[in-house]
């Protein structure tokens, strides 16, 4: 009988000793897989951040061309500053960006204006169009 627990306790002493803990390579290992992670998602905030950045210079100069092209329309037909003679006009808005808006007569059809504004900033540019016709 004490042969049997002998054998018991060597039995359980290797299961302990085995069982302790981690390797220094398992941890190197585990180290690495979770730092390549962390470098991949570093790499994805990299280029959001970066695409969010375009997105909102985009917006800006959008919104810039439709408040000018607004203004344009509410305009009457004959006004100064919807005659393709003076055209190309030019703004610069108080953030740097830079408005102008072409007029072109009869374009696409007879009695209308063709206004495009053109909006320039930030190494970019941005074009909205739209077609006025004569109330007349």
């Amino acid at each position: 009988m004490k042969q049997d627990s002998a054998y018991t306790k060597n039995n359980a002493i290797r299961k302990s000793k085995k069982d302790e803990g981690f390797t220094l390579i398992e941890v190197l290992i585990a180290i690495s897989i979770f730092a390549i992670g962390m470098l991949a998602v570093a790499t994805m905030q990299i280029s959001a951040i970066k695409v969010n950045s375009n997105a909102g210079k985009i917006t800006t100069r959008i919104t810039w061309a439709q408040d000018k092209l607004e203004k344009l329309m509410a305009l009457p037909y004959t006004d100064s500053q919807l005659q393709a003679a003076g055209s190309p006009f030019q703004e610069t808005t108080s953030d740097g960006y830079i408005v102008s808006w072409t007029v072109t007569d009869n374009t696409p059809i007879t009695n209308t204006k063709l206004i495009t504004v053109t909006v320039t900033g930030r190494e970019k540019t941005t074009r909205v169009s739209y077609v006025k016709p004569s109330m007349s």
